[in-house]
């Protein structure tokens, strides 16, 4: 039988679940924000709160990654023990 390669893939993910985490995807090109990164995060919602939320951000004259940038940022502050 063949043996698996140890190579790593493009699905494949690091042993250390903390490494894996942390590991920043590309820079921020928001300015004055050059220390920070940013990794995307994917959800499943359903269609009418997909909906819902867009039409929210629009009133609110912002995109939706902003909104729920600040919704997630409110929910979940940085604590001192955290590390970026």
């Amino acid at each position: 039988m063949s043996e698996r390669s140890s190579r790593r893939t493009f699905a494949s993910r690091p042993a250390d679940p903390e490494t894996w985490i942390k590991t920043a995807e590309s820079p921020s090109n928001r300015p004055g924000d050059a220390s920070s990164f940013t990794a995307r995060l994917t959800i499943d919602v359903t269609p009418e709160l997909r909906g819902r939320i867009k039409i929210i951000a629009f009133k609110r004259g912002v995109t939706v990654a902003e909104m729920l940038r600040e919704l997630l940022a409110r929910e979940f502050p940085s604590s001192p023990g955290d590390t970026p």
